[in-house]
């Protein structure tokens, strides 16, 4: 992978797509299974780059826990498409399992897989006591990242190491760190990796995570030079009354977080009489990056961000109730991003 040193503008970077596959209130899992088949498609067919799903566990309204499994699903019904994980908690698991996974998945679709790492649980600390049984995988991230990347690498065939990952030996699956903080923008820059960072829930980091990343950077046999993206909520309708009314699933999503309630994704409604003053605070504090309204107003925000932070990707969640509405919203940032009217 190598990135393009002109001045970028949102014309001229990719647009890729995050989806948690999200459960909505009266609906299932597989019905969010679905929903996320159809919106891969769609972005496969609107010229989105990629296509991401993020482990998350023991949340009601998320459902790619297995995020492996879902990522050969979405992947069977597209063709061009990247399809990877955004990204696997490498902690919860063993690296050799992961690299016999997605090297499994790059036997399978070849040429079209990404691997987003992220040493976050992923969950709460319960949650995540369950999922590990030896509980300093974070503390060994780096460690643990070494190992992965180990596994991926060509064996000779009169070598004598005892362990090998099969399939995964010898396959180049595009390996990301992802951040919400500062501490994988550091290590990514070091080991010459991707990064993606999650402005879209962790604004407060972004300019000092792009800071270190592009200051460590050191160019490796997996990327020339240094290539970031950043994650963001998006959500696009005809008018700016009706994208801020759609966005309140959102909002609603974040409150829950705040009050430690687990929930399904809500409809739309007026937040008015839902929030406090301190509660409405801490949640446009958290989702202070997000971009809502008409596709005026989210080409003229979208095109500030590039500008801003000259980022070569945009990641965008655009967490709606409903699925027509996410669909449609999809594709109005497509429009505005590629200036069809």
């Amino acid at each position: 992978m190598k990135a393009s040193t002109q001045q970028r503008t949102l014309s001229n970077i990719p647009l890729s797509v995050l989806d948690l596959s999200s459960i909505a209130e009266g609906s299932t899992a597989r019905d969010a299974f679905l929903n996320s088949m159809e919106l891969a498609q769609n972005a496969e067919r609107l010229g989105y780059n990629r296509y991401w799903v993020a482990e998350h566990h023991n949340m009601p309204g998320v459902a790619s826990s297995a995020t492996s499994v879902l990522i050969g699903y979405l992947a069977s019904g597209t063709s061009t498409l990247r399809i990877g994980a955004g990204g696997v908690m490498l902690p919860n698991h063993s690296p050799l399992v992961i690299a016999e996974q997605f090297g499994t998945l790059e036997s399978l679709y070849p040429g079209r897989i990404d691997l987003g790492l992220g040493r976050a649980p992923g969950t709460d600390m319960i949650t995540a006591r369950a999922l590990r049984r030896d509980f300093s995988g974070a503390d060994n991230f780096p460690e643990l990242v070494s190992e992965l990347q180990s596994y991926f690498e060509q064996v000779e065939e009169n070598n004598t190491r005892p362990v090998v990952a099969v399939p995964g030996q010898g396959l180049e699956v595009p390996m990301w760190l992802l951040g919400s903080s500062n501490y994988s923008a550091k290590l990514a820059g070091i080991l010459g990796l991707p990064y993606s960072f999650a402005s879209h829930f962790s604004p407060d980091y972004l300019e000092e995570a792009l800071h270190l990343y592009r200051s460590y950077f050191k160019p490796s046999k997996y990327l020339e030079e240094h290539y970031v993206m950043a994650g963001l909520n998006v959500v696009a309708a005809e008018t700016d009354e009706h994208a801020e009314f759609l966005s309140s699933s959102l909002l609603q999503q974040f409150l829950g977080l705040i009050r430690g309630n687990k929930a399904k994704i809500q409809p739309p409604v007026s937040m008015d009489n839902l929030w406090t003053e301190q509660e409405k605070m801490m949640v446009n504090k958290q989702l202070r990056a997000r971009i809502v309204g008409s596709p005026e107003i989210v080409k003229s925000k979208l095109e500030d961000f590039v500008a801003s932070t000259q980022v070569n990707e945009i990641m965008i969640n655009s967490p709606v109730f409903d699925h027509q509405e996410r669909i449609k919203s999809f594709e109005l940032i497509s429009k505005v991003a590629n200036d069809v009217k």
